[in-house]
């Protein structure tokens, strides 16, 4: 009994004493093959430290600097990526970031022994993003599968109207997380959690004494004297600890907007202070004070108001144009023609709407503001919509950060028009696929908002039309005929134009495996006021299987679903279709001469509930001919995950009848 409890004491003292420090590494940590929670994974992230800190400098006041040290296992070469890192920081403005790299090794098993290879300056870099953001990057050395790569990094700040982000998740896992904050009690801010892990959360306090110098100037007998002297104050420090161990992957599934939306984590948005002597100073953060703020920068609210670089133009293009209709799609056609987005995102200008007229290429806000300015000139009502791109995540509170996108609204016969002209092929109400996230702001020229649903409501159609024949050896023959509408027009001309035939049909066979592709006609491809049509004559070898004196396909052919996109028992993320859509296919095949059809699958259609995704499968057989008439449709851009097994079913009913086969007997 006292071996056990002595045991059960020493595993207990040495639980509580295990430190997670950098160059800490073991044999046993090298040695090791699989994560211990999760042998699939590629990489762990054996352990995540961040610490935010507020210190006081002399002439500056309180400095926020945010340490973070990161150690991770590399388990096999599909994980060699963790061993690069980049981290942004702010260089625009007076309150410029400092970001600094130390402690970067690479950790290896030779020969029994652990090798420790050191990061060279030829594995960092640094580079200026925009004119508002640098970005440091740095590459591990000598990564294999069994390293450990450590790195540290300090990101010193003047600005701290919010602590960055921590993720307490990541796409491998993570065993453990802690983030750590060191605030001044007259600081207030809000933490704000996202994501479905709750971290242990421990807090103290205690005094810190600030030691400053001041000098007394003194003047007598025509001489000026000064004398130093320390003074002293003292404040609380709130020192908080947030804690989550042994955090699953976070793992990628079919149709997620952005993977890093669900992952769980902390931002701590600054709320207020309160000093003494002097009154609270609220911070809180508003949608209302956050758009006002926005629209007030020169950057943003004042490029809307110059009208003089562009005038001239417009007044021509207006005068070519007689309705109201004409004049909205004349202004959105220059502005796209005539301007080239540089790729660079954002809600603020960088050179200015004049300069990035004049050069004809802008960013995002360059582009957008330009837009929304000159249909204010014509007369229209106009404005801006701040959103979060798709890659930036979802919106979820009032921060700076939570938005880097602008397009235009267009208020219209009582209808929201939303414009974005940075892509060639965009129309109205048809925005590029990184816009579609969900919610945006519309600002007004009296600095009000309002909320704006980003997401398409109506479908956008996909038509196929395909005849084929099969010959005695089981070849198939055929022609396609494919006509793509809105938003699958869209995708196709971002996609393939500026392609030719050839690479277009190396993409179709690359997705219809064991296709063979010849005169591939494309229809409509800069006309944007109709739909893609894309003729293309194919033969296949691997369609259809023979038995025997038997013949087994499926009569959707090469458009066969073969798998349910939806493997996981549970779900905890709204399923993302991007845009609603209907595919109809009209199909129809020829069997070979001496076969008969000896089974054809039954017609079946069905829904799912409030008619949120159907399908149609229409079959039958006359003479040699079999005609298939089949339609899918999701009519909502977004399904909640409380409906993932409705989800699962309806597509694992569907790629059951889809790869049901007709099967045909010689005669």
């Amino acid at each position: 009994m006292k071996k056990i409890f002595f045991l059960a004491l020493l595993c207990s003292i040495n639980a509580v004493a295990q430190k997670y420090e950098l160059g800490k590494v073991t044999v046993q940590e090298l040695e090791e093959k699989v994560c211990p929670t999760d042998t699939s994974a590629v990489a762990a992230i054996l352990f995540s430290k961040g610490e935010s800190r507020f210190t006081y400098v002399e002439n500056k006041g309180f400095v926020l600097s945010t340490t973070v040290q990161t150690k991770i296992k590399i388990y096999k070469k599909e994980g060699y990526d963790w061993a690069n890192k980049s981290v942004r920081y702010y260089i625009g403005g007076n309150s410029k970031e400092s970001l600094s790299f130390k402690n970067e090794a690479t950790y290896n098993l030779v020969g029994g022994k652990v090798e420790k290879t050191k990061l060279k300056s030829d594995g960092e870099f640094d580079e200026k993003v925009n004119d508002f953001w640098g970005r440091k990057k740095i590459t591990l050395p000598n990564v294999k599968e069994g390293s450990i790569i450590e790195f540290e990094y300090t990101l010193t700040s003047e600005n701290f109207g919010s602590l960055d982000e921590w993720f307490f998740q990541e796409t491998i896992p993570v065993l453990y997380s802690e983030f750590k904050t060191y605030i001044p009690d007259f600081y207030v801010f809000k933490p704000v959690f996202k994501g479905f892990l709750q971290p242990k959360v421990t807090q103290t306090e205690k005094t810190v004494t600030i030691t400053s110098v001041s000098r007394d100037r003194m003047t007598g007998n025509n001489r000026t004297n000064s004398a130093a002297s320390l003074d002293q104050s003292e404040y609380k420090e709130m020192i908080t600890t947030y804690v989550v161990q042994k955090a699953p992957a976070l793992k990628e599934e079919a149709y997620v907007n952005n993977i890093r939306n669900y992952i769980s984590s902390i931002v701590l948005e600054l709320s207020g202070i309160r000093k003494a002597n002097m009154a609270y100073k609220d911070y809180s953060t508003t949608w209302e004070g956050l758009v006002k703020d926005i629209y007030q920068n020169e950057k943003f609210g004042n490029e809307l108001n110059k009208t003089g670089y562009y005038e001239k133009e417009i007044d021509a293009v207006l005068a070519q144009a007689t309705s109201q209709e004409e004049k909205i799609a004349a202004i959105f056609s220059y502005v796209k023609s005539n301007m080239n987005w540089n790729k660079y995102y954002g809600y603020y200008c960088n050179d200015g709407v004049r300069k990035a007229f004049q050069n004809k290429t802008g960013n995002v806000a360059e582009i957008n503001l330009m837009l929304t300015s000159m249909l204010r000139y014509a007369g229209f009502d106009a404005n801006p919509v701040i959103l979060s791109s798709r890659g930036n995540g979802i919106a979820l509170f009032p921060a700076r950060t939570a938005f880097d996108y602008v397009i235009t609204g267009l208020q219209f016969k009582n209808q929201m028009v939303l414009l974005d002209a940075t892509n060639k092929y965009a129309l109205p109400n048809i925005l590029p696929i990184r816009d579609l996230n969900w919610f945006g702001r519309l600002i007004r020229k009296d600095e009000s908002s309002t909320q704006i649903d980003l997401m398409p409501t109506t479908n956008s159609k996909e038509m196929i039309n395909l005849m084929a024949e099969i010959n005695a050896q089981g070849e198939i023959t055929g022609k396609t005929r494919d006509q793509y509408f809105d938003y699958n027009a869209f995708i196709y001309r971002d996609s393939y134009n500026g392609l030719n035939n050839n690479s277009r049909i190396e993409k179709i066979e690359k997705q219809y495996l064991g296709l063979e592709i010849t005169a591939l006609e494309v229809i409509n491809s800069d006309d944007l006021s109709k739909p893609i049509i894309e003729n293309y004559s194919f033969s296949s070898t691997n369609h259809v299987e023979i038995i025997g004196d038997k013949m087994y396909f499926s009569p959707l052919l090469h458009f066969t679903l073969k798998e349910n996109p939806f493997k996981q028992e549970t779900r905890l993320y709204p399923i993302d279709f991007v845009f609603p859509h209907q595919d109809k296919y009209s199909i129809s095949v020829k069997i070979p001469e001496g076969y008969t059809v000896e089974t054809l699958p039954e017609s079946k259609a069905i829904g799912m509930s409030e008619n949120k995704a159907v399908y149609k499968y229409a079959i039958s057989n006359t003479g040699n001919q079999i005609q298939l008439v089949y339609s899918f449709e999701v009519n909502t851009a977004i399904i909640g995950s409380e409906d993932y097994e409705e989800v699962k079913a309806f597509y694992k009913d569907m790629v059951e009848k889809q790869t049901e086969k007709v099967v045909l007997k010689k005669i």
